[in-house]
């Protein structure tokens, strides 16, 4: 498995948004939902409509933990969910695919999708985890706090957590080009 990068840039990360939302909304969906809740791809495929609808809270169980999790919904997040999900039935899959009667896309497809935007925009190392990733890189950049990230992110130690969002990749970096002998 190939090791993937949150995206860095905040413009980016609105044209992305705006290229899924003009090609398909229910992909837009799914990315928002990615880096606006750290859920793994594995389990924002596994939503339903009953689950988002008027919702202030999103309350889950891990697949990969199956650990119970609680987490808010940003206002962008319940803003377009309000749109998306009216007149949709309570049973519908959100990121339901168009094969079959109501049938969640799959984990590769949801992988193509985002290869097709990070092509676009000429991105490299990017794949379903980008989208969990990317939103630990940046909750890290406004608060600094690796312990919470650590906690959502249910790491044992703040090391990996500050590798698994590529803050460490970035600090060596950082230190390398700043490096001066006189």
């Amino acid at each position: 498995m190939n090791f993937v990068q949150p995206i860095r840039d905040p413009e980016i990360i609105q044209d992305i948004e705006r290229f899924l939302k003009e090609k398909q909304v229910r992909d837009y969906i799914m990315f928002i939902l990615g880096i606006y809740t750290a859920l793994r791809i594995s389990d924002i495929l596994r939503l339903r409509v009953k689950d988002l609808r008027g919702k202030q809270y999103l309350t889950i169980k891990e697949k990969k933990t199956m650990k119970g999790r609680t987490i808010a919904l940003h206002p962008i997040v319940k803003r377009e969910l309000k749109k998306y999900l009216t007149d949709k039935p309570d049973n519908e899959y959100v990121i339901k695919s168009r094969v079959g009667k109501n049938r969640p896309i799959t984990r590769e497809r949801a992988y193509a999708i985002l290869r097709e935007a990070a092509e676009e925009f000429g991105l490299d190392a990017i794949g379903t985890h980008t989208l969990r990733k990317t939103f630990g890189y940046h909750l890290y950049k406004k608060t600094m706090d690796v312990a919470l990230l650590q906690s959502i992110f249910n790491h044992a130690d703040p090391s990996y957590t500050l590798r698994y969002i590529g803050i460490t990749q970035d600090s060596m970096n950082d230190a390398i080009i700043k490096l001066k002998y006189f």
